[in-house]
């Protein structure tokens, strides 16, 4: 059963989803070299997991990757449709029922989305942009966001509002 809208705009619910946000649009100004273009490695991308753990985190994200993206050389057509797929990954995250598919949303739908505006925004074949951003993305969701998932749970134990599992109930 999912969490009730008042425990969603709780203030810690609202604080945490802004300090993920924060997180995730620094991180990918940070690493700016690895963080755009067809060929990229978004170090934030290990938190898109975190919606699997934690509810408010999709919200955060989605701020997070819009924010990023404004500092892109990409313009709107990335601020619209990378924050989006974030969103739609982020969600997905957080309806499966253990880390490692959670982690395989963020992969799939950036790998699809991402790679086909970026094909052709940079005229490379959509089954390179594709795979180079879905590479990208296996390797900060599953080298990264698994064990920084893994540690939080130590962290913060039963910590999802969805449900007493850490992940979303069915």
């Amino acid at each position: 059963m999912y969490p009730p809208l008042q425990k969603l705009f709780s203030p810690g619910a609202l604080a945490r989803s802004a300090l993920i946000a924060a997180a995730y649009a620094l991180l990918v100004v940070f690493f700016a070299p690895l963080s755009y273009g067809p060929v990229q490695v978004r170090i934030a991308e290990a938190l898109t997991l975190l919606p699997w753990l934690w509810v408010e985190a999709v919200p955060g994200l989605f701020l997070g990757c819009l924010i990023a993206n404004l500092f892109g050389g990409f313009g709107l057509v990335d601020v619209i449709f990378g924050s989006s797929a974030t969103l739609i990954a982020a969600v997905m995250s957080l309806l499966m029922h253990n880390k490692i598919l959670a982690a395989l949303p963020p992969v799939v739908v950036n790998a699809l989305v991402v790679g086909g505006y970026l094909s052709y925004l940079t005229e490379v074949s959509f089954p390179f942009a594709a795979m180079y951003v879905g590479v990208g993305q296996a390797v900060a969701c599953y080298a990264l966001g698994l064990p920084l998932l893994a540690a939080l749970e130590r962290r913060f134990p039963g910590g999802s509002p969805v449900s007493s599992d850490g992940g979303a109930s069915s």
